[in-house]
């Protein structure tokens, strides 16, 4: 069976950055835990990492992606596209089943084992089993100007909730910026 059940989404707006991740972890169709943490802070809580897939591997690219960053002194982009391409063509590291979304007072950034490093065009990125529905409730969110990035994120990630059964409400965000 899957371990399933995570949904990251990182919105960019007025200079602020939230990544929000819900709780749920499932296995088939149990609920293993309600309260896990998707998000982290990484290198002095400058940089925001969001994970969705297997945990072990999340956390251990993760890792490897904070070390990157110490790698290239903070600088996000470079230090995801070499864990991308490492990714890609180390044999032990194309096992690993999970991507990340990365985060800095810049920029947003998707990686995956494919070798991809995605910047989103609209500063909108979604990850994991109810992704594609918290993308779009955020999409529908931006147009009201009153929201900051932290209010849309959450309330995608209920909406999102309230759709994909291997997400819940336990949401925990993590913000930065001016």
């Amino acid at each position: 069976m899957e371990i399933r059940g995570t949904t990251v989404i990182a919105v960019r707006r007025a200079g602020r950055t939230a990544i929000a991740g819900d709780g749920q972890v499932t296995l088939g169709d149990t609920v293993l835990k309600h309260s896990a943490r998707k998000v982290q802070r990484l290198r002095g809580g400058r940089v925001l990492v969001g994970f969705a897939g297997s945990t072990a591997d999340a956390l251990a690219l993760s890792e490897r992606f904070e070390a990157k960053l110490e790698e290239f002194t903070g600088v996000l982009r470079r230090a995801a596209v070499e864990l991308a391409k490492e990714w890609r063509t180390d044999r032990n590291l194309r096992q690993l089943q999970a991507l990340l979304i990365v985060a800095d007072e810049h920029e947003i950034l998707v990686i995956s084992g494919n070798g991809d490093v995605i910047e989103p065009d609209d500063g909108i990125a979604a990850i994991g089993s109810g992704g594609a529905y918290a993308l779009a409730a955020a999409r529908a969110l931006v147009r009201d100007k009153n929201l900051s990035a932290r209010e849309i994120s959450e309330q995608a990630l209920e909406i999102a909730a309230g759709i994909c059964i291997h997400t819940n409400e336990r949401i925990s965000v993590e913000e930065i910026g001016a």
